[in-house]
């Protein structure tokens, strides 16, 4: 495509890269969002007047704006967000007369004609004189010269607001608007020592800035958390939980302390700063040594599923972030990535998770991986019918549901009871002995009445839907367990 020079006369604005901003604040949220206030010292005449703010967002939602200075009322505004380019200003140009100047490579002469813009509808139709010219890439130097800046057209983001004023004078006016475009998240570095139980964690903030505006000389607080946008509760969740979080073991009761606006926390950047346009920024939260930690191994699985080939289990790093362990601080939603070091001293990356906005003294379990040398088989290695009579022989071996509430039984007319017998095969090829979390999950139904009959080792009821089974397999070992479960289905 033929390369124009665009030349344009128009009057005198902010030099270029200086901002027309005033004293801004900018408070991040986690789903996209931000909060921008602008204070400006503005010379507003009495009467009727139009102010215009340039370096605005320029995906301001207009709808938000608020205006405020003493002694002032909105008579109405306007958002020009055409910004200024050559295609812009040859779009804006059309029906209108331009000067085409070419030069002659040969001698450098010049020649000038006027010529009125007819289309730009995939490339630039002109009349010149009697004549109809496309413009083509011929490789010859062309310059098309206008005599002025078209009025909805800006070199920036511009918001223009008409004013009625009471008096004439200086004063602050604050504008105030949300806008997408600006994003925040954490991201953590976790070396874990695993010989002596501990880890290091080092918490990153990432600004991201894609509004298509900087914010100058910016006082900059992140929110963690996602304020209803109006849309559905499951929505909304899902716009700023990571997709793969790990699991929360338990949420913790902890005061965190650091400032709150509501239900949210808030990470105010230690000093002003800048967030220019298309820039990623990182600053640095966190940075605890030696928070206690463990390694340990997870395995769920489903009701009656059967495992034929022998299923590696999950490695998690499970650690706390109460006071006691050292950690002792609330940790917004991120990722989590994983390092050891490996017998020359050198970190090496192991794996990464997703957490969830998670209070201070919660238990936090981050999958990194498998292990390939610790594997479980699972079996349905009976399953029977049984009488009336041997349900309610083992009615006191029901798992219960710790809600309150009323519970409705409807009569049944002839029930179907069932005997089913799991085993579980845990198989460890390492020196050392592995601790393997083997969750039975699906326990639970609609009639919320499954018993545990018998089983080889201990379990503990996590939920009404899941058992949990800790189980030492030995070092170049095999560990067998079996599960009796009664239900309705």
């Amino acid at each position: 495509m033929r390369r124009f020079v665009f030349i344009a006369f128009f009057a005198a604005g902010p030099a270029l890269g200086q901002s027309s901003q005033g004293d801004v604040a900018v408070t991040i949220y986690n789903n996209d969002l931000a909060l921008v206030q602008d204070v400006r010292q503005i010379d507003i005449p009495a009467g009727r007047s139009r102010q215009e703010f340039a370096d605005v967002s320029g995906q301001i939602r207009a709808e938000t704006v608020s205006f405020a200075a003493a002694d002032t009322a909105i008579v109405e505004q306007n958002f020009d967000y055409d910004l200024l380019s050559p295609g812009k200003l040859m779009e804006k140009a059309v029906g209108r007369t331009v000067t085409i100047v070419r030069v002659n490579p040969a001698t450098g002469a010049e020649v000038r004609e006027q010529a009125k813009v007819l289309a730009t509808n995939g490339g630039v139709v002109l009349q010149i004189g009697t004549r109809i010219e496309v413009l083509r890439d011929d490789g010859l130097p062309v310059r098309v010269i206008f005599d002025k800046v078209p009025e909805n057209l800006r070199a920036r983001p511009t918001l223009s607001i008409t004013l009625e004023s009471r008096r004439a004078g200086v004063r602050p006016a604050r504008l105030t608007y949300l806008t997408p475009g600006l994003a925040w998240k954490s991201d953590y570095v976790a070396l874990f020592d695993e010989a002596a139980g501990r880890i290091d964690v080092q918490g990153w903030i990432t600004l991201t800035n894609s509004s298509g505006t900087s914010y100058t000389n910016a006082d900059v607080v992140m929110v963690a958390g996602a304020p209803n946008s109006g849309n559905s509760y499951n929505d909304n969740y899902r716009s700023y939980r990571p997709a793969a979080a790990s699991d929360l073991v338990r949420a913790g009761t902890e005061n965190g302390g650091g400032p709150r606006l509501g239900d949210y926390y808030l990470y105010p950047l230690a000093g002003r700063t800048t967030i220019a346009n298309a820039q990623t920024k990182q600053v640095s939260f966190l940075d605890v040594q030696g928070a206690a930690a463990t390694k340990a191994y997870h395995f769920t699985v489903g009701w009656m599923q059967t495992l034929e080939t022998p299923t590696s289990v999950a490695t998690v790093l499970n650690f706390s972030n109460s006071r006691a362990s050292g950690l002792g601080t609330q940790l917004p939603a991120g990722t989590v990535r994983v390092y050891i070091r490996d017998a020359r001293g050198a970190p090496q990356f192991i794996g990464e998770s997703g957490i969830g906005h998670t209070p201070m003294g919660s238990e936090i379990a981050i999958r990194t991986g498998e292990a390939f040398d610790v594997k479980v088989k699972s079996a349905v290695t009976k399953r029977e019918k049984i009488t009336k009579d041997e349900w309610e022989r083992t009615a006191r071996y029901r798992i219960t549901d710790s809600r309150d509430g009323t519970r409705v039984v409807e009569v049944e007319t002839n029930p179907v009871f069932n005997r089913t017998t799991m085993t579980y095969t845990l198989t460890n090829a390492r020196p050392t002995p592995a601790v393997v979390n083997l969750v039975q999950t699906g326990l639970d139904s609609d009639y919320h009445d499954t018993r545990i009959v018998e089983e080889s080792v201990r379990g503990e009821q996590v939920s009404i839907n899941d058992r949990l089974y800790r189980i030492t397999v030995p070092a170049n070992g095999e560990t067998v367990v079996t599960a009796t479960f009664d239900t309705r289905y």
